[in-house]
Formats: C-alpha cells, structure tokens, sequence
C-alpha cells in the first residue's frame, strides 16, 4: 500500500506553530481591525462617494472583506495595512489640501510625501538586501531578523507612498486624480513592494526558506534601481493625467493582479537562481546555507502557480477593458501577443509539472528563462515595438 506523497515544505519546522489554533477561535483585534476598515470605508464613501461609479464603490467595498480574509491568514497584514493607514491619513492631514505644502512641511518633505516615502523604500530595500546575505553566511541570528525588519519597512514606505501619491494626483485636479499604477515608475512601486511581500509570505511560513530573501531582494533592488534611474532621466516621478484608454475602474484591478503575477514569477526565478547553484557547487558555504533542493524545488512550484492564476485573471480582466476602450476584445496588439506567449509559458511549465512530473534542473532553467521572457513582454515591447499600448513607452 502506498503512502501519500507530502510536500518537503510540510516537513519544515513553521515560523508561527500557533497559527491554525489562532485561526480556529475568535481574535478581538481581528473584530477591531475589520471594524477599522469598514468605517474606513464608509468614511470613504462619505468623503469621495459623489465622484466614484457603481463599480469603483463596488471595489472599495469588497477590498474590505477581502484584507479581512488575508490578515487572518498572515496576520501581519493588519499591522502593514493599519500603520499604512494612520501614515497616509497623516500626510492628507498635513497637506490640508494644498500640494505646495509638499515643501514647506518638513514631515512632508523628509518623509510623507509620496516622492519622500518611495525614497525610504528604496534605501529601506537596499539596507535589506545586504543584511540578508550577510545572514546567509552567517546562518540567520541578528542579521537575518534585522533583513526582515528592514524589508518589511520598505514594503511600509512603498504602500504609504502609493497612498500618498493617489491622494496627492487628486489635489492637483478632479481631473487629474486616479489610482497610482498608470505609468512605469508607478508600476515599478508597485512590482517591488508586491514582490518583498511574497518572500517574506514564504519566509513567515518556514525559517528555513527566510534564507532566499538574499535571492529575491535582488530582483527587487534592480527593480529599484531602474526606478531611480527612470526618475531622475524622465522626471517620472512628475504625476500626469491618464490618457483616455486607462481612465477606467479596470484599471484598479487588471494592474495589480498583472504584478502579483510578475512578482511571484521573479521570485520563482530567483529560488531557480539559487537551487541552480547549489546544485552546481553543492559543497560551498552558499548551497549549505540553502534550504534543501526539495524546498526549492517545491517554493519554486508554488510562486509559479499563484503567479499563474493572478496572471490569467489579469489577461482576462485586460480583455474586457480592451472590449471597453478599444470595441474589441483582442487585436494581437505586441503588448497582448506577449502577454499571451507569457501565459503559455507558465502554462506549458505546470502542465509538465503536474502531468510529467517535472522538477530538478530543467524546471529551475526553464523557470530562469520564464522572467526572460516576462521581462521582455512588460519592458521590451514598450522600448522596440509599439501598438495600442504605446502610453507605456520608455
């Protein structure tokens, strides 16, 4: 009789052994913190209910239940999301509905602003990357615990400053005003900070995969650094006014899903980087301080198919907008034929995995190649080609 096959995370020691007994019972600050989104919400409504549709109150309020769901599951979100919150409701308090006080208010300028609070994330992120590779060969101690605090800040700074930025485009016009992810520099934001989150999702569940934070911070720092770059060439840190075919409330939600689909590919690609190298130099200091190979192998598994079904519902969602904005479902724009050659990547790769078993060195390349190719379809159509999407061009 065979014995059911489990999953090399299962036989990993969890970073939190109490979580399904706190999940079974009743939490206070579960109750307080639902109470606290809710008049949240409906404070929102209140304040800005005339200017929002049917389907932008329909999204404000089904974002409500929505935390609530994922704080109990990681309850580290009620902090994240609560002092993002109190941050951002500082900094509208202190702009008292003058943008030019940006630069008069020095909690503003050095901190809460959004170009301030995206600064912090960057040298927040950066901080974290060097910590936890530090920690990787000096297996784990102060160094790893002080890479989590820094990059779990950074992910602060990032979410304050998108709040403070989509507050910020609406004082400069009711025209103008619109939800921080309709250009590169505003999508990078959102890549690097969704990206942290899910490592350190992975890192909160077993110790043992905290050590690939000195893999996926990479990708993070080099998102980072395009950002600056892109800030300082292009002033894009500048807001500007949609452009007609993204002023939609479709917006709202086919971006993010888009990005957590990319941020769960980079880090699969990056736990391929290090199972590859460990597997190439299997008795150095680096492969040592690595989770086994079959932890590898299985985070790499499940990065890729979360990544996965947020990228299908995101491809879905961009084809009803197009629908909208363009009177057609899909016109093999390169933006959407990339889109579609990454969904079939990804989709090739779980088909061998689940139906041909595939894992081990092909599996990590292929997934390597995978952020290639992604790569090339969020960044490279808009520098070398052009269609329907050429707003998002370099």
């Amino acid at each position: 009789m065979s014995t059911p096959r489990t999953s090399p995370l299962s036989s990993l020691p969890a970073a939190r052994p109490g979580r399904r007994a706190w999940l079974s019972h009743r939490n206070p600050v579960d109750w307080l913190y639902a109470a606290g989104l809710a008049v949240g919400a409906l404070v929102a409504l209140w304040r800005q209910g005339a200017a929002m549709d049917g389907y932008e109150t329909a999204i404000l309020l089904g974002t409500v239940p929505a935390l609530v769901a994922l704080a109990r599951h990681w309850r580290p979100l009620q902090a994240l999301t609560a002092v993002a919150g109190l941050l951002a409701l500082s900094a509208i308090a202190l702009y008292q509905g003058d943008l030019a006080r940006g630069e008069q208010v020095a909690w503003l300028r050095l901190a809460l602003s959004s170009q301030s609070a995206i600064l912090w994330m960057a040298l927040l992120f950066g901080l974290s990357t060097v910590c936890y590779w530090l920690a990787l060969f000096m297996r784990g101690g102060a160094a790893q615990s002080t890479a989590v605090s820094l990059a779990w800040g950074g992910v602060l700074m990032a979410l304050t400053g998108t709040l403070v930025r989509w507050y910020e485009s609406h004082l400069l016009g009711p025209d103008i005003g619109h939800i921080p992810v309709s250009n590169l520099y505003e999508v990078f934001v959102l890549f690097a900070w969704v990206t942290t989150l899910m490592q350190l999702y992975y890192g909160a569940r077993h110790h043992a995969v905290r050590a690939l934070g000195a893999f996926v911070m990479l990708i993070v720092c080099a998102a980072v650094a395009f950002l600056l770059w892109y800030a300082v060439a292009r002033q894009a840190y500048e807001i500007q006014p949609l452009v007609p075919a993204l002023d939609s409330w479709w917006m709202k939600l086919h971006v993010p899903a888009n990005f957590v689909g990319y941020g769960t590919f980079a880090l699969a690609a990056m736990v391929a980087l290090a199972y590859l190298l460990s597997q190439r130099w299997p008795a150095s200091a680096l492969a040592r301080a690595l989770p086994p190979s079959s932890v590898l192998d299985e985070v790499m598994y499940k990065a890729i198919s979360l990544g996965f079904a947020f990228f299908t519902v995101a491809t879905i969602l961009g084809a009803l907008w197009a629908a909208e904005a363009w009177g057609g479902y899909w016109s093999w724009d390169p933006k959407e034929t990339w889109a579609l050659i990454v969904w079939l990547n990804y989709a090739a790769w779980l088909h061998m995995r689940l139906v041909k078993g595939l894992r081990g060195t092909f599996a990590a390349w292929w997934a390597l190649v995978g952020l290639a190719v992604t790569t090339f379809a969020f960044i490279g159509v808009n520098l070398f080609l052009s269609g329907l999407h050429s707003y998002g061009e370099l």
